[in-house]
């Protein structure tokens, strides 16, 4: 059985997608209906920069998903590669998920181009700047990681916000939580806290202004069942009724994405084989959590004609 996947935010680089779009006519199909959808020149954001203003969380959204879309487009209009016959479910890493949404036809490429635009305006918008951080915790499993985030809270907020894999958890928060965490994590017995350069501090209970806007704006969406199921960050677990998936994707915003347990939940299902289109993060997760399966990250023309010879 297969999984196809999809990158999160951390994905961007400037750069990305210029390839894809210099060698297919797809691929450009897809940049240029997200930037009829937004109103604006993403796709030249993408290919130029500045890398400041890609890095801004309502640009990154969109534009990772373009990315990782116009790999898909490419995939399945030149390679004949089809998603429902080749995949048994999808997903993605927060963001990702509505990527794995629009590839599985569940929202239609337009929408959730609008949709990730809200959603990175409203996270941005939630916590005033400054006054949010997340950290890495490098060698830390969930557990200790829980453990971490209770201690340093002090009555601030301060929760797990990713488990990304045995050897990676996020905690976010507030500032002053996420700063006492750091010095905090040595005497814990994890090897490492990073504080993330990021501008506000995503799947925590402080974006639930967010996650307000987002149960507004998806109330209005037409969202049809995806034609695989998708496992939804929040639990692990797939879903397929739209409804579910609207409240999801709600929950999700202030929730953990619980992206180990996802994965091992699919290899329990039966995937062996995850294909992870459009970067190459979640490849290397997979294979920190389970290293008996396959799995194969594509960005390039040359990834896409590989996996063509392979599937």
């Amino acid at each position: 059985m297969r999984a196809f996947i999809f990158p999160g935010q951390g994905s961007q680089s400037v750069g990305m997608g210029a390839a894809l779009a210099a060698a297919s006519p797809h691929a450009r199909e897809v940049f240029q209906e997200v930037d009829e959808a937004l109103g604006q020149h993403l796709f030249r954001l993408m290919a130029d920069g500045p890398d400041a203003e890609l890095l801004l969380t309502e640009n990154a959204q969109p534009a990772i998903m373009a990315n990782a879309i116009a790999t898909l487009r490419v995939l399945e209009r030149e390679g004949g590669v089809r998603l429902a016959d080749k995949a048994d479910f999808v997903a993605g890493h927060s963001l990702g998920e509505y990527t794995a949404l629009c590839a599985a036809g569940a929202l239609d490429l337009s929408t959730t181009a609008r949709l990730l635009k809200l959603r990175g305006q409203a996270m941005q918008a939630a916590v005033p700047v400054g006054e949010g951080a997340m950290a890495a915790l490098l060698g830390a499993d969930l557990t200790k990681a829980q453990a971490l985030a209770e201690a340093a809270a002090e009555g601030d907020v301060c929760t797990v916000a990713n488990d990304n894999d045995p050897s990676q958890v996020v905690i976010s928060g507030a500032k002053a939580a996420i700063e006492r965490a750091v010095p905090l994590a040595k005497e814990m017995g994890i090897k490492r806290a990073v504080v993330l350069p990021v501008s506000a501090p995503f799947h925590c209970p402080m974006m639930q202004p967010a996650a307000d806007a987002m149960a507004a704006a998806l109330a209005d969406v037409a969202m049809s069942a995806p034609v695989v199921p998708v496992y939804a960050n929040v639990t692990a677990a797939p879903v397929a009724d739209p409804e579910a998936i609207r409240r999801l994707l709600v929950e999700q915003v202030t929730g953990m994405v619980r992206w180990r347990e996802s994965v091992l939940a699919m290899q329990d299902a039966g995937v062996s084989d995850f294909v992870e289109l459009g970067g190459k993060v979640l490849g290397a997760m997979v294979k920190r959590i389970a290293p008996d399966a396959t799995a194969t990250s594509v960005v390039a023309m040359a990834d896409i004609e590989a996996l063509v010879g392979r599937l």
